[in-house]
């Protein structure tokens, strides 16, 4: 499993060699999700870590 996640990652940040417009489509679109998913798990924890609400707010302070 740890080596999976290791190639995966390692896969990530390679320059692939396409020779077709459709390989680059292709790889663009892997790359697009990749770049969305990221952003879809991120900004729910970065808005509730704006929109905290402790308890020296709830007292008026």
């Amino acid at each position: 499993m740890i080596e999976m996640l290791q190639n995966f990652f390692q896969s990530i940040g390679e320059v692939q060699s396409v020779f077709t417009l459709v390989d680059f489509y292709q790889y663009i679109k892997g790359v697009e999700y990749l770049i969305c998913v990221a952003f879809f798990i991120s900004f729910p924890m970065f808005y509730r870590y704006i929109h905290h609400d402790d308890a020296s707010r709830k007292d008026g302070h």
